[in-house]
């Protein structure tokens, strides 16, 4: 199985290199970085032994395709994709806020709202609703980024206070996600689907604020089928969801939760071939085209001579 789970690659000018739980990330020169989407997978905060081949084209190409299809509402750090699983973009500097944004009650905000609370990042919930009713009007839900271990909720409020983002710039922060968040919601439409929740990442390069990382695959956002929404809502139904939430049914019904003392179950050939299929099915449905499977031989390879000419002919 010809999946790429580890680059050491060396790139002309060079300065540092990233390794996230999906991506690698490389700086060139500090003005670029080359991000690869690794087809490592990871559930309940912890990567899995074995890679699935195409997982990160997958999630590549559905980022690309919706950074192109909002860089009329924000600028976007991309410059090029040279491979399918790679996107060479602008380095900026990040926001210290991952901007969360929730069109309806579920995940995280319904996990609070059952325990009792109506107010969450400092945003009201209305009282009476269920798990994976809409909201009147999608709830802006931040966090805060951290470096090691988990995103913390905070309320706009605090992020003023602390100064951790401007009063200026937060407000275009807000004004764009609510637009990206739109132009998501009737693409999902369009593919008979319900664009649930959302998180976006925004940097600053020379002054301007820029649409950063990856947005609308189903690593940030939800969706549901549209489809039999609501018949499943009044009837109390669990929502039909495109996700990755197939991985993790798998590896809760094998006794794995990502907790002390577990072990993660035996990722059979088979096992990794059905979640590669999920991926694609994932990728069919949400960009609406059928997907076009890159050459498999020597993926690394590919990969790095794709990077160097680009590199080669970009400077």
């Amino acid at each position: 199985m010809n999946a790429i789970t580890e680059t050491h690659f060396n790139f002309p000018n060079q300065k540092s290199f990233y390794k996230g739980k999906v991506r690698d990330v490389y700086n060139i020169d500090d003005k670029m970085l080359v991000m690869i989407v690794s087809d490592r997978i990871s559930a309940f905060d912890v990567v899995l032994p074995k890679g699935i081949p195409y997982k990160g084209q997958v999630l590549n190409q559905i980022a690309y395709k919706f950074l192109k299809a909002t860089e009329d509402i924000v600028p976007n750090w991309v410059i090029a994709v040279p491979d399918p699983m790679v996107t060479v973009g602008h380095l900026c500097d990040p926001f210290k806020v991952e901007m969360v944004i929730r069109g309806y009650l579920s995940g995280h905000a319904w996990r609070e709202y059952k325990a009792g609370k109506r107010v969450i990042c400092g945003v009201p919930m209305p009282e009476g609703m269920k798990e994976n009713d809409k909201f009147p009007q999608p709830l802006i839900t931040p966090t805060t980024k951290a470096s090691v271990g988990h995103d913390e909720d905070i309320s706009k409020e605090d992020i003023l206070k602390n100064g951790i983002v401007s009063a200026d710039d937060y407000a275009q922060l807000e004004k764009y996600t609510r637009a990206i968040f739109q132009k998501g919601t009737e693409i999902a439409a369009e593919m008979g689907l319900i664009l649930v929740d959302s998180k976006y990442e925004f940097g600053k390069k020379e002054g301007k604020i820029y649409l950063i990382d990856e947005i609308h695959t189903p690593d940030s956002s939800r969706y549901f089928y549209k489809e039999g929404y609501e018949t499943r809502q009044q009837k109390g139904e669990a929502q039909k969801q495109l996700s990755k939430e197939f991985v993790r049914e798998w590896l809760m019904a094998n006794g794995f939760q990502g907790k002390d003392g577990q072990t993660v179950p035996e990722m059979t050939n088979e096992i990794i071939s059905n979640i590669s299929e999920r991926y694609i099915e994932l990728y069919e449905n949400i960009v609406g085209e059928k997907f076009q499977k890159a050459s498999a031989d020597n993926v690394l390879k590919r990969v790095e001579n794709n990077i160097n000419l680009f590199l080669k002919t970009s400077s």
